[in-house]
């Protein structure tokens, strides 16, 4: 088996193929999604931080330039939206909005939201160990950071439901060759996700409240796209990859017993488990970037308007880099892993995320005596951004 993006036993364990690219085939063609492959640590880490590449090219050539076709019309919502946030534009428009919703996000202001996190955190566990366990991703994984950004946010309580579905069909549209059905999907979930936006800051823009909404609604150099397009990368980066980190480093440590009882016996071990667990079974396994200019990796040409796949997870069991990258160490201490991103793209919730996760497996770990699987699970089809359809234990309480 080759690099297969569509293929359930790929996506289930894709490490093995990507040991033979690190080996034979650092930088290689892919056909079908006509994207390079970028397989070793140190390619993807130079590439990320590389300014002849970026997310987009829109900035610098419109498609027929680039040899791209144009986008379906029905599509216009959907890139209008996501063209709007940070993720999908690089500067000055980049480095304007990032220094924006920075402010949010200062090492500080995240800190101070631990003790609520950890709050959330608890009840969400005391409730799942109170009736023996279930769907972990479900039940945890899920609720706690769409919760704390729909916080951060000041999305209603009553309004928070809708937020996972759309985040999740919104995200559909970045697998590799996406279906028409997911298109349409992404499309109606961004217009229905941007048509409640609009409303919520007509709203606070005339009642302001402590939120980041009314906060985005005062800066008059924020556009009204600009202010959806952050919301909604805000919400969907925000707990797309917590999610997957908790639901994949679960699995992880009932695959690897001995790490699992070791994290159990020294809490203390928590911030380097965490950072592990995103490394060994990485959430997000591949980025993409346009290159913006001629470039050259391994003595292979990549030429402008050609795009490269960079595969994270391939960058993070790079033995060059990490020492026995296939075991898995939760008290690895030299860990650059690349789940994060690199250069000015670097996960602005960071920070955030760490906290969200140190608390969550915390809180399993102080509330149980005993976690065990009932089933093994199945992962979703989807590659680029990689989880389990559910992880259903039996807990056991402290």
């Amino acid at each position: 088996m080759g690099f297969d993006p569509w293929n359930p036993e790929f996506v289930a364990y894709p490490y093995r193929v990507y040991e033979e690219l690190r080996r034979e085939a650092p930088v290689s063609y892919f056909e079908p999604t006509g994207q390079w492959l970028i397989s070793r640590h140190a390619d993807v880490n130079a590439l990320l931080r590389d300014r002849r590449l970026g997310r987009s090219y829109l900035h610098v050539a419109g498609h027929e330039e680039f040899g791209r076709p144009a986008e379906p019309e029905f599509q216009e919502p959907f890139w209008r939206v996501i063209r709007a946030g940070m993720l999908d534009v690089e500067p000055p428009v980049h480095t304007r909005l990032r220094r924006l919703v920075s402010k949010a996000f200062t090492p500080r202001m995240v800190e101070s939201l631990r003790p609520r996190v950890r709050a959330m955190a608890g009840e969400l566990v005391d409730a799942y160990v109170e009736k023996g366990g279930g769907d972990l991703i479900a039940e945890v994984a899920e609720p706690l950071p769409v919760t704390v950004i729909a916080e951060m946010l000041g999305i209603p309580d009553g309004d928070r439901h809708l937020l996972r579905p759309w985040s999740a069909d919104i995200c559909g549209m970045y697998e590799l060759n996406p279906t028409l059905e997911a298109q349409h999907t992404a499309v109606r979930a961004a217009t229905e996700f941007s048509d409640y936006l609009k409303a919520l800051a007509a709203d606070r823009r005339a009642n302001p409240g402590d939120d980041l909404v009314s906060a985005l609604t005062q800066i008059g150099e924020l556009t009204e796209d600009e202010l959806v397009g952050t919301c909604v990368l805000l919400l969907n980066a925000g707990h797309e990859a917590t999610v997957n980190v908790t639901g994949n480093g679960w699995w992880s440590l009932f695959r690897n017993p001995a790490e699992l009882a070791r994290l159990r016996a020294d809490r203390s071990l928590l911030p380097t488990a965490v950072e592990e667990l995103m490394r060994w079974d990485t959430p997000l396994q591949m980025f993409e970037r346009w290159v913006l200019e001629d470039i050259e990796v391994h003595g292979v040409r990549i030429p402008r308007g050609s795009e490269v796949a960079l595969l994270f997870g391939s960058a993070n069991r790079d033995p060059e880099v990490f020492a026995d990258p296939d075991r898995l160490d939760v008290g690895r201490a030299d860990n650059p892993h690349i789940s994060f991103g690199a250069g000015i793209h670097f996960c602005l919730g960071a920070p955030l995320a760490r906290i969200e996760l140190a608390e969550s497996f915390g809180a399993l770990l102080d509330r149980t005596s005993k976690l065990e699987l009932r089933e093994e699970p199945e992962w979703k089809p989807g590659y680029v951004i990689r989880g389990l359809h559910a992880l259903n234990l039996t807990a056991t309480p402290a």
